[in-house]
C-alpha cells in the first residue's frame, strides 16, 4: 500500500440488541442487556483506538474507557451509555489497521466473561451441558464492519448490513423463558418438569443466597439468559489479556435493580412512610419481612423516597419498609400463589396492609402501573455526512448524555441506558411525561446552533402483570411508527396497558403537547382531575358525558376515522363541552365561573389535545420550516389518557 493512502474510515456495529437487550422478565435482566450491549462495544471501541485509531462518532466519555483496564478516575459505571454502532477515523496508521483485532477482542471479552459465570455457578455441570453453553455463547454476536475513504458515507453500515451472513445456530430441546428460541441449558430433549427441576434445583443449592434470588424456582434459563442474570455477580473478578497488549478488566456493579411493582408503588410508599402510625407500619413490615425473608429493594434509591426518609426522626423501620419487595404493596400479587407459595402468610400480610391502608386518611390507592420511557433524537443521521457537523454532533451528544442520569433520577425513575441520542429508562407513572419533556428540553439546548435535530419520545404504561419483554418490544414500534412516522418526529406517543391489552394511544407533536409555559397540557389537566372534589376542574362524570358527546357529534371520513361531522365546527364543539362543564356540579357559590372562563382554563386545553395534529419537519434542502396540520379528526382518548393519569389507572368504585 502506498505511503500516499488517504486516512479510513472504520465502521462498526454490533447486534442483536433487541434479541438481547428487550428479552426480559425482570428490569434487572432489562438492564444487564443494556449493560453488556455497551460494555462489549466499548471493548471494540478500545480496540480501534488501541490500533492508533480515534473515535469520531459517538464521543464516549473516556473515564468509561478507562475503567475498562481499571484506570478509572470517577465513579465506576453502572449503566449502559455507549451505543453499539459507531465510525473509527483511523488517521494516524490507517495502512496497518486490522478489523479482525476487534472482531477478536469482542469475542474474547464475551467468552471470558461468561467462563467467569460459569466457573462461579456451573462448573458442577455435565458436558452436555457445557456443549450447550459453548455453542450458544460462541456464535451469538452479530458482527457488522466497514472500511471507507469517505468521510460522509454515514450510511455504509447499512448497506454492509444488506449482506447478512448471521446465522444462529438451530436450537433443540426445551426453550428458555428469557430468550425466545433458545435452549435451556439441562439439555432435557422434552418439557419434563421432574427432569428440569431436578438440574435448575441443583444448580440453585450450589449457589449462595443470591442465587436463589437471581433464580427462582422453575425458571429455566439458556447459556445468554444465565450470562445476563448472573454476570454482576463475577463482573470485578474478570481480568484477560487482550490482543494489541492491553488487560480487559470487570469492575464492582450493583446487583440490585428496583423492580417494576416496586417502581410503581414508589409514589404510594412515600405517602405511607410519611404519615402512617408506626405501630401499623411495623405491624405490615414484620408480617411482609416473614414472608419475603429478605429485603429485595434495600439497596434502591428513588427520590420519591429518598425525600421523605433524610429525617433526623427517622428510624430502621423506616429504611427497612422501604426495603420490602415490591409485590407485598399488591393484593393481587399477595393473592398469586405463583408469586408466593406461602399463601397463609401472604393472607396475613394482605390484612395487615390493609389496616395499614386505612390508618393513613385520604391516602390514594396504589397504583398498579409504571412507565417505561424511550427517547431518541430526530434528523442527526442526514447531517452525519457532513463531516464539518460530525464534530459538533458528537459534542451535543456527549453534553446530552451526561445530564440525562440526573434527570431521570430526580423524577424518580431508574435509568437503564443513556448514549448518543437514545435514552430508556423506567419511571413511576406520575413522573414520566415530565421527565420527558425536560429530557427533549435538555437535548434542544445541548447542541450548537447549526445542528438541527429534535428528540422523539415514547411512553407505555404498563399494569405490573403485563410481560415486561412485551412492552419493551413494543415501545419501539411506538416510538419509530407513531411518534415519528406517524405524528412528524419532535412529538410525544403514548400506549396504556391493561391486562387484557392495549387501553389506549394518543400522540401530538411536542408543540401542541406544550402550554406557554412549557408544561405538558395533559399532565397537567390531569392534576387538576385528581385534586379535591370541592375543587376539581373536571369531575368523573363530566368526563363520561364529554365522550359521549363525542360519539353525537362524529361521523366517519373516507379513511374510516373518526371526527366531526360538517354541521359542527370547533367552535361549536367548545361552547357545548364547556356548557357541559359549568351543568357538571363544579361550579359553586364561592367558585363562579363564566361560559368564557371556562373556555379559556379547562375547555381550549383539554379539546387541543383530542383532536390529531400532524407535523410536517423542515426541508432544508428546499428551505422550508416545520409546519402543523391539525385535522378534524377526534380521538377520544385523549380524555380517557387524561383520567388515566389523574386516577393513576386505578378503577374507582
Amino acid at each position: 500500500m502506498s505511503e500516499q493512502t488517504l486516512d479510513q474510515y472504520f465502521h462498526f456495529t454490533l447486534g442483536p440488541v433487541q434479541g438481547f437487550v428487550a428479552q426480559a422478565r425482570r428490569t434487572r435482566d432489562f438492564w444487564a442487556g443494556s449493560f453488556l450491549l455497551s460494555w462489549v462495544s466499548s471493548v471494540a471501541m478500545q480496540s480501534v483506538i488501541k490500533q492508533g485509531g480515534e473515535i469520531i462518532f459517538p464521543k464516549v466519555s473516556p473515564d468509561y474507557l478507562d475503567w475498562l483496564e481499571a484506570k478509572g478516575k470517577h465513579a465506576a459505571p453502572q449503566q449502559g451509555g455507549v451505543p453499539n454502532r459507531f465510525k473509527g477515523g483511523l488517521a494516524k496508521v490507517p495502512h496497518d489497521f486490522n478489523p479482525d483485532q476487534v472482531i477478536e477482542s469482542v469475542k474474547k471479552a464475551w467468552v471470558e466473561l461468561a467462563e467467569t459465570i460459569w466457573q462461579q455457578d456451573l462448573s458442577h455441570c455435565s458436558q452436555s451441558t457445557r456443549d450447550i453453553w459453548d455453542r450458544q455463547l460462541k456464535n451469538f454476536w452479530e458482527i457488522s464492519w466497514a472500511l471507507s475513504d469517505n468521510a460522509t458515507e454515514s450510511n455504509l453500515l447499512d448497506r454492509r448490513k444488506n449482506w447478512r451472513n448471521y446465522l444462529p445456530p438451530e436450537e433443540a430441546g426445551v426453550k428458555c423463558m428469557m430468550m425466545d428460541g433458545w435452549q435451556e441449558l439441562s439439555g432435557i430433549e422434552t418439557p419434563n418438569a421432574k427432569g428440569l427441576d431436578l438440574f435448575w434445583n441443583e444448580v440453585r443449592a450450589k449457589g449462595g443466597i443470591a442465587i436463589k434470588t437471581d433464580l427462582r424456582e422453575h425458571e429455566y434459563l439458556s447459556a445468554i439468559a444465565f450470562v445476563k442474570r448472573r454476570f454482576a455477580h463475577c463482573f470485578a473478578d474478570l481480568k484477560t489479556e487482550m490482543p494489541n497488549g492491553w488487560t480487559l478488566e470487570g469492575w464492582e456493579v450493583k446487583s440490585s435493580v428496583p423492580s417494576v411493582a416496586y417502581i410503581a408503588a414508589a409514589p404510594w410508599l412515600a405517602q405511607v412512610l410519611t404519615h402512617a402510625p408506626e405501630d401499623k407500619l411495623k405491624d405490615f413490615h414484620d408480617e411482609a419481612k416473614k414472608l419475603t425473608k429478605s429485603y429485595g429493594e434495600y439497596a434502591t434509591r428513588l427520590n420519591c423516597i429518598d425525600s421523605v426518609l433524610n429525617k433526623p426522626n427517622d428510624t430502621k423501620l423506616f429504611w427497612d419498609t422501604k426495603s420490602l419487595d415490591g409485590n407485598v404493596f399488591f393484593e393481587a400479587a399477595l393473592d398469586n400463589k405463583n408469586i408466593y407459595e406461602d399463601q397463609i402468610q401472604a393472607q396475613r400480610v394482605k390484612q395487615a396492609l390493609k389496616s395499614l391502608r386505612k390508618s393513613v386518611d385520604n391516602i390514594e390507592p396504589v397504583s398498579p402501573f409504571y412507565a417505561v420511557l424511550m427517547m431518541d433524537g430526530d434528523s442527526l443521521g442526514s447531517q452525519m455526512s457532513d463531516a464539518n457537523k460530525q464534530e459538533k454532533i458528537s459534542k451535543g451528544l456527549e453534553v446530552f448524555t451526561s445530564g440525562v442520569q440526573k434527570i431521570v433520577e430526580d423524577y424518580s425513575g431508574f435509568l437503564i441506558y443513556a448514549g448518543g441520542d437514545d435514552v430508556l429508562a423506567i419511571l413511576p407513572l406520575e413522573f414520566a411525561l415530565k421527565c420527558a419533556n425536560e429530557l427533549r428540553t435538555h437535548y434542544m439546548g445541548s447542541f450548537d446552533k447549526e445542528i438541527t435535530t429534535t428528540l422523539s419520545g415514547a411512553i407505555e404504561y404498563a399494569h405490573i402483570k403485563m410481560p415486561l419483554g412485551k412492552v419493551l418490544g413494543d415501545a419501539h414500534h411506538l416510538l419509530d411508527d407513531i411518534a415519528k412516522n406517524q405524528t412528524g418526529r419532535d412529538a410525544i406517543a403514548v400506549r396504556v396497558w391493561k391486562p387484557g391489552g392495549q387501553h389506549l394511544q394518543w400522540s401530538m407533536p411536542w408543540k401542541h403537547a406544550l402550554n406557554d409555559q412549557g408544561q405538558v397540557i395533559i399532565d397537567q389537566l390531569a392534576e387538576d382531575f385528581q385534586k379535591d372534589k370541592q375543587d376539581t376542574a373536571f369531575s368523573n362524570s363530566f368526563f363520561f358525558h364529554v365522550e359521549e358527546r363525542f360519539v353525537s357529534l362524529q361521523n366517519k371520513n373516507q379513511q374510516g376515522e373518526l371526527s366531526l361531522g360538517e354541521d359542527f365546527s370547533k367552535d361549536v364543539m367548545v361552547k357545548l363541552i364547556a356548557a357541559e362543564y359549568l351543568n357538571s356540579g363544579v361550579v359553586t357559590k364561592d367558585n363562579k365561573l363564566t361560559l368564557k372562563q371556562a373556555i379559556v382554563l379547562h375547555i381550549d386545553p383539554m379539546l387541543s389535545q383530542c383532536f390529531s395534529v400532524k407535523r410536517t419537519p423542515p426541508d432544508f434542502i428546499k428551505n422550508t420550516k416545520e409546519s402543523f396540520e391539525a385535522t378534524q379528526q377526534l380521538n377520544v382518548k385523549a380524555l380517557q389518557f387524561i383520567r388515566f393519569l389523574a386516577q393513576k389507572g386505578v378503577e374507582n368504585g
